[in-house]
């Protein structure tokens, strides 16, 4: 029986055709249907068996190549970038009062802005239908109306271009089999939350068109809907962020001590903190509080102004109180600042590579020159160049500390 089995694979083994598969033993004359002259392989062919192996869905699972991973932390920091441009263009959005000038949404209609002065005029009117234009702007012109629409406009279309630049080369990745298993579900992660993020900012928009006859307040988006709207889009750029990273950085071998172990777990919880102290702007954007009082260090007259909980229940001050919202902002960004000086010198007592201490010093430096950004724009009132800085400079310190953090992670066994 054995031999009724392997005399015909023996046979088969060593015919030449197959033997063309074999890495190293292809024969110098081709099978018999060739002439015996080697051609040069099409697109498509493959000469080895490692090379069939290699391609996505033939045979074996396939690993990408190093170069692969390179490619593709390299998109996934360029997504980072855009998702910082349409954080930081939002942000002027919102500081220019020019997000409610779109009062509607469309995926692909509303690609194409106005192009005649009937359609100007037409998209002017139902701007006049709600509450901002009347309570708010109603001596606007047309002029002053086409400014804060291309404001609101340019932010939507580079909330698309987010999209594409995410969910095409990932497609493409994909298909080239340039993804690991693990890192898949990251990315279908990341795509989910583009389009989850698109369809929050409409729902935040929505927010401040609904009329209130109740309220005397101006026009405005709820808060609660900001704060989600850049919380997810923070949370969008950090995972972005650290999965390139994660690629891009190699790994240090750090000698796994108690020393180290309390300054890893000691910048997770800065960089925590870094992030709820950049979300806190959010309501401080929100609500406006930037304007209440413009000093420093005190707060009008004393350390803790009277009006802090004038809200009830004593919650509400936390979310809806000026006051207290832009005191909270204040103590949490003292907060930050003194955690990552912490940090910095903790990490000065342990012997670390050069790329992480400039990691750490890096960090160092954007976190005080984000509360100078922050003082300023208080003192001078909000003026909207040094407002939009100041929003830049907290992804700027979140970035940083998730660098430390990607330099300090641990080395799997």
């Amino acid at each position: 029986m054995q031999r009724l089995l392997f005399l015909p694979l023996k046979a088969v083994m060593g015919s030449p055709c197959l033997r063309l598969l074999i890495p190293g033993a292809a024969p110098r004359t081709q099978c018999g249907c060739s002439c015996g002259i080697r051609r040069p392989l099409r697109p498509g062919q493959y000469s080895t068996i490692s090379e069939v192996a290699l391609q996505p869905g033939r045979g074996t699972v396939s690993h990408p190549s190093k170069a692969a991973e390179r490619v593709v932390g390299r998109w996934l920091l360029v997504c980072s970038g855009t998702v910082a441009g349409a954080v930081i263009l939002g942000g002027v959005t919102r500081l220019t009062e020019s997000g409610l000038s779109m009062v509607d949404w469309h995926l692909i209609k509303g690609m194409k802005p106005p192009t005649s002065q009937e359609e100007w005029e037409a998209e002017f009117q139902k701007y006049q239908q709600f509450p901002e234009f009347k309570i708010l702007n109603h001596d606007m012109t047309l002029a002053e109306f086409k400014f804060i629409w291309y404001m609101e406009y340019s932010h939507r279309m580079w909330g698309r271009l987010v999209g594409l630049a995410y969910i095409l080369p990932a497609a493409y990745f994909w298909r080239k089999g340039w993804l690991t298993h693990g890192l898949k579900g990251r990315v279908l992660a990341l795509c989910g939350l583009v389009c989850f993020q698109g369809l929050l900012g409409w729902y935040m928009v929505k927010s401040g068109l609904a009329e209130k006859p109740d309220s005397h307040d101006i026009p405005r988006v709820s808060q609660y809907r900001l704060a989600a709207h850049l919380g997810s889009a923070l949370v969008l750029y950090c995972a972005s962020l650290w999965t390139s990273f994660s690629l891009l950085l190699p790994q240090h071998k750090l000698p796994e001590t108690r020393q180290l172990l309390r300054l890893r777990r000691f910048a997770h919880g800065t960089a925590g903190l870094v992030f709820l102290t950049a979300l806190s702007g959010a309501f401080v954007a929100g609500l406006d509080a930037g304007l209440v009082y413009n000093s420093f260090p005190k707060m009008g007259e004393s350390w803790i102004p009277e009006d802090l909980f004038t809200f009830s229940p004593l919650l509400r001050n936390v979310f809806e109180n000026p006051t207290t919202v832009q005191f909270d902002h204040r103590i949490l960004g003292i907060t930050s600042v003194a955690a990552i000086t912490a940090l910095y010198f903790l990490s000065r007592r342990i012997p670390l590579p050069r790329r992480t201490k400039i990691a750490a010093v890096t960090l160092l430096a954007l976190a005080y020159t984000q509360v100078g950004l922050g003082i300023s724009t208080l003192l001078m009132y909000v003026p909207t160049p040094l407002a939009a800085t100041h929003q830049s400079g907290s992804l700027a310190v979140l970035s940083a500390a998730l660098w430390l953090m990607s330099e300090l992670r641990r080395v799997p066994k």
